[in-house]
């Protein structure tokens, strides 16, 4: 029984054809990405007429002053993407294979995860697999996500809210996220001996930069107890500014619990004793359905799910409340 190879195989589809494609989008002219490319303009439209007869649709709108990809050119360009990636993630890895490394992954991370489950997740892999190298990426799950399209890194741990694009995505949920406010030790709210949501209104704050998640919650809760929203506010991402911004101030600051417990491991910050309702949606991981994990990200992952499972079940909580 024979089995007919592959279009693209039929067709002697070329790897420079696939970046030409590419460069034309990214430079918006063939002149411009041949040039990008180091070929002759006549050679890179030549390249890219012969790939459309092959393909048998038109892959850019030639415009008076650019060229536009259509529908056609949109799905081609996103593929060729994926497959030049994958071509460079196997040079890399044949490449760490023969300098005796196990292979490199990227893990991207929010914060509080970050905090809690990479160190002992790392340190587990560190001493299982010396030679693999790992990379991390800290950010919010909107950044993280499209990284994680980009194949700029192997998995993440995360969020996916409704204007997520999940189509190819797959996501495992890990735990619920708890937020907190925090302030420098000897900060004058903390001599109250209950304090009270009002008393939070009149504070100044460090906060999560507009158009997030946890600002809007922040401010939502709030206004929902009919309180002003607080008045003097920075907002900022750089959770590594956070103690030095408490300690010359009389800010407070909202993060996830999980960080708070670290700065307060540290004698850097103490917790405000008030629940708050602005809590966050779980996290969990994500990968692409789309993509194959390389042996290496595999390993990761599973150390990852191991070692959530000894922080986050409900009997290694309760531990870990008992202990602060």
């Amino acid at each position: 029984m024979s089995i007919t190879p592959p279009w693209f195989v039929r067709a002697h589809l070329k790897t420079r054809q696939l970046m030409l494609v590419i460069a034309i989008e990214e430079h918006g002219n063939v002149h411009r990405a041949a040039e990008a490319l180091n070929m002759s303009q006549p050679a890179a439209s030549k390249l890219l007429k012969s790939l459309e007869v092959l393909i048998g649709v038109p892959l850019f709108d030639r415009l008076p002053r650019a060229m536009r990809p259509t529908w056609y050119g949109e799905s081609m360009i996103r593929h060729a993407r994926i497959a030049l990636s994958s071509l460079g993630e196997a040079g890399a890895e044949i490449e760490a294979l023969k300098a005796g490394h196990a292979g490199n992954v990227t893990i991207g991370a929010i914060a509080g995860p970050a905090m809690t489950l990479l160190p002992p997740a790392l340190a587990r892999i560190s001493q299982a697999y010396p030679d693999l190298r790992v990379s991390l990426v800290v950010d919010g799950s909107d950044v993280l996500l499209e990284q994680l399209a980009q194949n700029r890194i192997d998995l993440m741990i995360g969020r996916l809210f409704a204007r997520h694009d999940k189509r190819h995505l797959h996501y495992q949920p890990v735990a619920e996220e708890q937020v907190c406010a925090i302030a420098r030790p000897g900060h004058p709210l903390l001599s109250l001996g209950n304090p009270q949501l009002r008393d939070l209104a009149l504070a100044s704050w460090v906060v999560p930069p507009e158009g997030s998640i946890l600002r809007h919650r922040f401010e939502l809760m709030f206004q929902s107890a009919g309180l002003e929203v607080p008045r003097r506010m920075i907002g900022t991402a750089a959770l590594v500014l956070l103690p030095r911004l408490l300690q010359e101030s009389d800010h407070l600051a909202v993060v996830p619990v999980d960080i708070a417990r670290h700065y307060a491991e540290h004698g850097l910050a103490r917790t405000v004793p008030l629940e708050l309702s602005c809590n966050m949606d779980s996290f969990g991981f994500i990968t692409r359905t789309d993509w194959l994990l390389s042996p290496g990200a595999r390993t990761v992952l599973d150390a990852l799910k191991d070692a959530a499972a000894d922080i986050y079940t409900p009997k290694a909580r309760g531990n870990r409340k008992s202990g602060n």
